[in-house]
């Protein structure tokens, strides 16, 4: 080293140590996929125990995602405030506690104050588990890494869709409270598993203590070269700040005086979360069985059993996306899955209107249903599922990071309540089919606004984004390189 320059090395192989942290702080968003899947079958069987409507059946279903806002918008100055690892044992006890009062829950009342304590939690891990991850990945890997939390929750549907199943032939006062409560079972896990875990080195160099943040670098990094080079980028990309930093000053650079690149990075974080859940997914994975009961098919097994294949067919898909992210970049995959999520959804608004129309219930609109339902979620896991979480945690430069990651996730948890809690409703005076047709004219207008929008990341540091979101021609041409590789591979 001369003069202050850092030996720059080649990419090395992945930390051992730095995908246990990030499986570890990922495992929180199984928090959130647990709840989906669970609660697509639960809620039929609280709706015949507790002899609720079907709007107290919205109310329940969209609480927790409305609560999540809540959680979302304090992560952010949370994770300012007390670090990044204790956010993560925060959102894992708030959640135990609203599994435990779902679970114990003796009315409709009860049940919906858990789900609003449970919806605080999954708002906190949701924001935190991302951006933890990606502040301790390097660049080479980063997508990988980061789309873990949406890999954890298709693994958490997949398995809250098998825990309906087996549970749903036991006396329906036992087995809702028995699929809710079950919950508790991996916050626990994750708080204890949290003690293992290091502080982000990047709110360490925030908080002036730039040794404790080489400690835990020369710790996640393959060589103490490689450690030195990392520290060096994270130390010029920031300044260190005052160890009494609390976050100050960061929602006025974010919404009252935004330089350019900041304009760009929030318009395009808050629309990747917008049309996250404008697309709908929740929704369709939340009421599944509803619409497939509307199609004819009324038994309990065979309801469970369709959310099952289509859990299978999303955590396929989510993992084979997390796989190639690094290597095919953000964009074209984000692109593909919203192509075809469209597709998918206007294929499913054809079988389910045929279905609904006809007193014979033909085989084939039913098998067109299944595979266009399973189509719309694979697509998901694809392109939306994994790199929402992935863009919006790395986007942002270090001292906005975290609360410029709140407040575009917090949009992706209101618009998940709005949609949950009206899905039923609308689709009453416009039928499935029609509820279909429009979440796929939603999916047309998010195609256009991501190839408008978004540069591609891939391969770039956390602190050479405000420079890429500075220049508009710049993106242009890394968009093409992408899209090249693409074709080439």
């Amino acid at each position: 080293m001369e003069n202050g320059a850092v030996k720059q090395t080649p990419p090395a192989r992945l930390n051992t140590f730095t995908l246990l942290s990030a499986l570890l702080a990922s495992a929180t968003s199984i928090l959130l996929g647990y709840d989906i899947g669970v609660m697509s079958g639960a809620a039929l069987l609280i709706r015949e125990n507790l002899k609720i409507s079907a709007v107290q059946e919205e109310v329940l279903v969209g609480t927790l995602n409305v609560f999540s806002l809540i959680g979302s918008l304090a992560s952010g100055k949370t994770s300012d405030y007390i670090g990044r690892r204790y956010t993560i044992v925060l959102a894992s006890f708030t959640f135990l506690v609203g599994a435990i009062l779902m679970g114990l829950g003796p009315s409709f009342a009860f049940i919906l104050c858990g789900r609003m304590v449970a919806g605080i939690g999954v708002g906190y891990a949701l924001m935190i588990a991302p951006l933890y991850t990606a502040e301790l990945s390097p660049e080479m890997t980063r997508g990988f890494l980061t789309s873990l939390p949406e890999v954890f929750i298709t693994l958490g549907i997949l398995l809250g869709y098998i825990v309906n199943f087996f549970l749903s032939s036991l006396p329906q006062h036992i087995s809702w409270r028995l699929m809710l409560g079950l919950a508790a079972l991996p916050a626990i896990a994750i708080a204890l598993g949290v003690i293992a875990m290091p502080e982000s080195p990047r709110w360490l160099v925030m908080k002036g203590r730039i040794p404790h943040a080489k400690r835990v670098l020369l710790r996640i990094s393959t060589t103490p070269e490689e450690a030195e080079l990392r520290l060096h980028q994270i130390t010029k990309g920031a300044e260190p700040g005052p160890e009494n930093w609390r976050g100050q000053g960061v929602w006025k650079d974010l919404l009252l005086r935004p330089t350019r690149p900041i304009r760009r990075m929030l318009v395009t974080a808050v629309g990747i979360n917008f049309f996250m859940q404008a697309s709908g997914n929740d929704a369709v994975i939340y009421y599944c069985p509803e619409v497939f009961r509307a199609a004819g098919i009324h038994s309990k097994k065979h309801l469970f059993g369709v959310n099952v294949i289509m859990g299978i067919a999303k955590s396929s898909f989510v993992l084979l996306s997390a796989l190639y992210l690094d290597k095919f970049g953000r964009r074209p995959l984000l692109l593909l899955g919203t192509t075809g999520m469209a597709v998918s959804l206007s294929a499913l608004g054809l079988g389910s209107t045929i279905l609904q129309r006809s007193s014979t219930k033909p085989l084939w609109a039913v098998v067109v249903s299944i595979v266009a339902v399973c189509a719309d979620v694979s697509f998901f896991s694809i392109g939306l599922g994994p790199i929402t979480w992935v863009y919006s945690s790395e986007i942002f430069p270090s001292r906005l990071r975290a609360q410029g990651s709140s407040l575009a996730i917090s949009v992706n948890r209101l618009v998940s309540g709005v949609v949950s809690m009206t899905f039923l409703s609308i689709s009453e005076k416009i039928t499935f089919g029609g509820m279909f047709f429009v979440l796929a004219g939603i999916m047309v207008l998010a195609t256009a606004f991501f190839y408008v929008f978004m540069p591609e990341t891939k391969g770039k540091t956390l602190e050479e984004m405000e420079t890429l979101f500075e220049d508009i021609k710049t993106d242009r041409n890394i968009v093409k390189e992408t899209e090249t590789e693409m074709e080439v591979a």
